[in-house]
C-alpha cells in the first residue's frame, strides 16, 4: 500500500512551475508521475497564475509565494522581462520556504526533500537550493533541440546567424542540423535579441550548476540530441516524456482557461477520420489579417473543423467573431470554442488532422493519439518543432507562407494532408511514431525506465 502524503518517511519532492500554460501542464504531470512512484508532492507556485488547489488532488501540497510581479508585465508579451523579474522577486520567498521546509525535516515533522524541481527558467531558486544543499533539477518542458538551441545561443551569435535575418532565413545551421536560420529565435531586433541572448545565459549557467537536467521528450525519439546535451553538460540528464503520457490524464487538472466540452459532443455527430481540429494554444496571438484568412480557408476547404479562438487569440481583441457572409457559408460544418479538452479532442475517432502552432505539448499530443499535423509555427521554439514534424519525422506538411498569411495557402495544406497519396504516406509515418512514444513511455521503456531512475537517484 502506497504511504501517505504526511507519512514522515516518504520522500518529499518540491516543484516549481513557470506561470504560463505551457509550462504548467508539463511540470504538473511530472508531478503525478513521481506521485505515482511513491513520492509526496508540494507544488510551489508565484501568485501569478497560480493553480486552483481545488483542482489538484488531496494529498499534493500548494504553497504559493508572493511575486510583486505588475499586472501589466504579466500580461505583456516581455517573457525575458517577466521571467527575470519573477526570479529576482521570488529568490527570497523560495529560500524562507525551503529553509523551513528544511528544519521541520530535521525535527522528524515532515518527510525528507527528495529533490527539488524547478522549470528550467528558474535560474535564481536552483542557486537557492544548491546553496541551502538541496539536490535540484530543471525541467525542460520543451524538447531536446530546443535546449541544444539554448546551449549554442552565445556560439550562433557569435557567428552571425543571430539575430535573424530575413536574408539568411535558408541558410543551413551547420552546428546544429537539422535547423535552418529561420528555424531560430525570431528575434529581429537587437535589444530584444541581447536581452533574450541574456536570459538565455542565466538558464543555461543555472542547469550547468544543477544536480541534472529533466526533458520533456523521449530517447527514443530524440537520443542523438539527448546524448549531445549529455556529453555538452557533463549532468545527468532524464528524458521522461511525453510526460502527459507518463500517468493518467485525469489525474491532474491544470488548465488555467475554461474548457468547452460541448465540442466532443459535436465530435460525435461526424464521420470517423473526417474533422480538422484548429489551435494556435495559450499564448500566441495573430493579427486580424491573419485570423480572417485562416478562416476563409478553413470555409473554402469544405472540411468540417473544432477551432479554438481563446480569448485575445486576434492581436488588441479581447474576443473575435467572424463576419456574417462567412459565418453563413461555414454554417453548421464548423464547430468554434474559446478552449477544448485537447487530449480528448485529439482522441476521438472523427478527428482526422490537426492545425497546429507546433508548441511543445501540441505536438507531443498530437504524435502520442497518432493525429498528423498540418504546421503554422508561429514564434519561440515553434519553428524548429516544425522542423522536425515536417523534414525528420515527416508526420506533417507546413502551410508554405511567404510573407502574410493566404486562404488558398491553408486551403492547399488541408488538401495536401487529408488527400491523396501525400496525405496516407504522413498519416503512416504518424501511425509509426505513435507506436514508438507509446512504448518508450509503457512499462520497461526508456521513458519509463529513465522516470524510475530519477527517482531512484541520489542527484
Amino acid at each position: 500500500m502506497e504511504p501517505s502524503s504526511t507519512n514522515p518517511g516518504r520522500g518529499r519532492v518540491v516543484l516549481l512551475p513557470l506561470p504560463y500554460q505551457g509550462h504548467i501542464n508539463p511540470m504538473l504531470r511530472l508531478a503525478a508521475a513521481l506521485d505515482s512512484r511513491g513520492l509526496a508532492v508540494t507544488i510551489l507556485h508565484p501568485e501569478t497564475r497560480a493553480p486552483d488547489r481545488r483542482k489538484l488532488p488531496a494529498d499534493y501540497r500548494l504553497v504559493t509565494i508572493p511575486d510583486n510581479i505588475p499586472p501589466e508585465l504579466a500580461a505583456s508579451g516581455d517573457v525575458a522581462s517577466f521571467v527575470f523579474a519573477l526570479n529576482k522577486n521570488c529568490a527570497a520567498p523560495f529560500r524562507d520556504y525551503l529553509a523551513g521546509a528544511l528544519r521541520e525535516e530535521e525535527k522528524g515533522e515532515d518527510g525528507r526533500i527528495a529533490f527539488v524541481v524547478a522549470d528550467v527558467d528558474w535560474f535564481a531558486p536552483l542557486s537557492v537550493a544548491r546553496e541551502l544543499g538541496v539536490a535540484a533539477l530543471g525541467l525542460m518542458t520543451s524538447s531536446a533541440a530546443r535546449f541544444l538551441v539554448y546551449l549554442a545561443y552565445p556560439s550562433l551569435s557569435h557567428k552571425g546567424y543571430l539575430p535573424v535575418q530575413e536574408s539568411n532565413f535558408n541558410t543551413a545551421v551547420e552546428e546544429l542540423p537539422p535547423f535552418f536560420v529561420r528555424d531560430l529565435h525570431r528575434v529581429m531586433d537587437m535589444t530584444r535579441h541581447l536581452a533574450y541572448a541574456n536570459l538565455l545565459a542565466h538558464i543555461v549557467a543555472g542547469v550547468r550548476q544543477s544536480s541534472g537536467l529533466i526533458i520533456n521528450t523521449s530517447g527514443d525519439i530524440e537520443g542523438m540530441e539527448i546524448e549531445r546535451i549529455h556529453s555538452e553538460i557533463a549532468l545527468p540528464v532524464f528524458a521522461v516524456g511525453p510526460l502527459h503520457m507518463m500517468t493518467s490524464s485525469s489525474s491532474v487538472e491544470s488548465s488555467l482557461l475554461t474548457e468547452d466540452r460541448s465540442c466532443l459532443d459535436w465530435l460525435d455527430t461526424q464521420r470517423p477520420n473526417s474533422v480538422l481540429y484548429v489551435s494556435f494554444g495559450s499564448l500566441v496571438g495573430i493579427d486580424t489579417d491573419e485570423f480572417l484568412e485562416l478562416a476563409w480557408g478553413l470555409a473554402d476547404s469544405q472540411r468540417p473543423f473544432v477551432w479554438v479562438v481563446r480569448p485575445r487569440l486576434v492581436h488588441g481583441c479581447k474576443s473575435s467573431t467572424l463576419p456574417d457572409e462567412l459565418q453563413e457559408k461555414i454554417g453548421n460544418r464548423g464547430r468554434i470554442v474559446s478552449w477544448a479538452p485537447q487530449q480528448e479532442v485529439l482522441r476521438h475517432p472523427s478527428v482526422a488532422a490537426f492545425l497546429t502552432h507546433c508548441g511543445w505539448n501540441s505536438t507531443t499530443e498530437s504524435i502520442s493519439e497518432g493525429v498528423p499535423m498540418i504546421c503554422r509555427p508561429l514564434s519561440g521554439d515553434q519553428m524548429g518543432t516544425a522542423r522536425y514534424v515536417c523534414d525528420v519525422w515527416k508526420v506533417g506538411v507546413r502551410v508554405e507562407v511567404e510573407n502574410q498569411l493566404k486562404r488558398e495557402q491553408v486551403q492547399t495544406a488541408i488538401t495536401r494532408l487529408m488527400d491523396g497519396k501525400e496525405g496516407e504516406e504522413v498519416r503512416e509515418r504518424m501511425r509509426d511514431l505513435r507506436h514508438v512514444v507509446v512504448k518508450c513511455t509503457s512499462e520497461g521503456g526508456t521513458s519509463d525506465v529513465a522516470l524510475q531512475r530519477l527517482v531512484d537517484s541520489n542527484v
